[in-house]
């Protein structure tokens, strides 16, 4: 397992409940999900940007006869 550091942080409790209620986790969890949720922001912004502009050569009917 890589190294780990442990942090204090501070943050509003409505946010955390909030935040926990929606990962169904701890806070321990919670905070490595939103971590790596904001570390993953640039790809995600990155794949948003080739909306639209990929071309595929293979046609929807041939993927849907591949089934």
């Amino acid at each position: 397992m890589a190294e780990q550091r442990k942090i204090t942080v501070q943050v509003p409790e409505q946010l955390l409940e909030k935040a926990q209620k929606s990962t169904g986790k701890g806070i321990t969890a919670t905070v490595r999900e939103g971590l790596k949720l904001v570390a993953a922001e640039e790809a995600y912004r990155r794949l948003r940007q080739l909306a639209g502009k990929v071309k595929f050569s293979i046609e929807l009917e041939q993927l849907r006869e591949d089934r």
